[in-house]
């Protein structure tokens, strides 16, 4: 009878449990994000579980490392769901995100976010269990050209992008979008990811003149490169990035020729202290060391996850995928601590806000170069 009560009582507190599971790039070369990432998403459920909970019910995080790589992340999502009730999950990879999309819609028992800010993904009717923890690329351009209109109205701007699913991602909305803005759009010049020889591509952005380029599809090469010989030969064209080049530790790498480079971020970096942001404080608490943009996405995921499960819990609902896409749905002006500057809405399948940020070489700092722009 013992043996029975103490069955029941283990199978009491695993129903009282919250699940998140991981396929999180620890290794291969998305390795920088996927370390900041599980870090981030550490932290949150650390602060939840040591504050009790979320109605009654603890947090546990479930990771495998995937190396960025669609099969492994898919064999990760098997095991991890095989063996847990998984209520949340991460994903490594628009790749993953699109292939596992179908095993979500027939189990209905688990909400997805992830590291890909893929315009696609930003579809309630195709990816209804899934949502971005962020502006997807096409609203990320949207934000950087309503700054350059308000900026310099009737600019010239360049899209400058990497020949890859993820480079072209945001291209032909975004064109839409610079004419309706009153901006041309005279070049646009596509390469292959990584340091390639530019030479080319800058003698024909030497000839457009934009009076901004923004770049898409690359972490850093061949960023640099352009910004270097577009210098060389006198030229003032403001180059601007997109999330993944933006982390401060990256933009830094590129020396002298990033100094005043700039690009749309989300969220707040670690070390902002501009205005009051009570868990950047804590971040900082926990972790006295710069933590990269990845980490600050991952923390906002499983805020959000826990967020999603507590109004769900409330409502006295079961977590189903569709009850906490529905509760997701219902957050409105959200305080994330100051993780963003603004308070978020969460409407369909994304967080349409950043802000543009400039690089201070000087300092070793991406610095506020605009308010917060939200996208209605």
């Amino acid at each position: 009878m013992a043996g029975l009560l103490g069955t029941a009582a283990m199978t009491h507190a695993a129903e009282k449990e919250i699940v998140i599971g991981g396929s999180i790039p620890m290794s291969g070369v998305f390795a920088f994000a996927g370390i900041g990432i599980h870090a981030g998403i550490q932290d949150y459920v650390k602060i939840v579980n040591d504050a009790g909970g979320i109605e009654g019910h603890m947090l546990r995080y479930v990771p495998e490392d995937s190396g960025y790589k669609v099969d492994v992340s898919v064999a990760a999502f098997k095991k991890i769901t095989s063996q847990n009730d998984v209520n949340f999950y991460y994903g490594d990879s628009t790749g993953f995100s699109k292939t596992i999309n179908p095993e979500l819609n027939r189990a209905n028992s688990i909400l997805m976010s992830g590291a890909s800010f893929a315009t696609e993904l930003n579809d309630p009717e195709k990816f209804p269990f899934q949502f971005i923890p962020g502006p997807d690329y096409t609203e990320m351009f949207g934000i950087m050209l309503r700054y350059i209109a308000q900026e310099k109205p009737g600019a010239k701007v360049a899209f400058i992008y990497s020949d890859t699913e993820f480079g072209r991602d945001p291209i032909d909305e975004s064109r839409k979008v610079a004419e309706d803005l009153g901006l041309s759009v005279p070049l646009e010049i596509m390469t292959p990811p990584g340091s390639v020889d530019v030479s080319t591509e800058i003698a024909k952005l030497r000839r457009a003149r934009p009076d901004y380029a923004i770049f898409h599809g690359y972490i850093l090469g061949p960023i640099p490169e352009f910004i270097g010989q577009a210098r060389t030969m006198g030229m003032d064209t403001q180059f601007m990035g997109t999330f993944w080049t933006m982390d401060n530790s990256t933009v830094m790498q590129m020396k002298d020729v990033a100094d005043g480079f700039m690009g749309v971020m989300p969220y707040r970096y670690y070390y902002d202290d501009s205005a009051p942001a009570p868990m950047l404080e804590k971040i900082r608490e926990m972790r006295p060391e710069y933590q990269n943009v990845p980490y600050i996405q991952g923390f906002l995921s499983a805020m959000l996850y826990a967020e999603t499960a507590r109004r769900t819990l409330a409502a006295g609902k079961p977590l189903t995928a569709e009850n906490m896409k529905a509760a997701l749905n219902t957050i409105e002006n959200f305080d994330t601590g100051g993780l963003i500057g603004v308070p978020i809405t969460i409407r369909g399948n994304s967080i349409p806000v950043g802000r543009i940020y400039r690089a201070d070489v000087s300092a070793g700092k991406m610095v506020p170069a605009s308010d917060w722009i939200v996208l209605e």
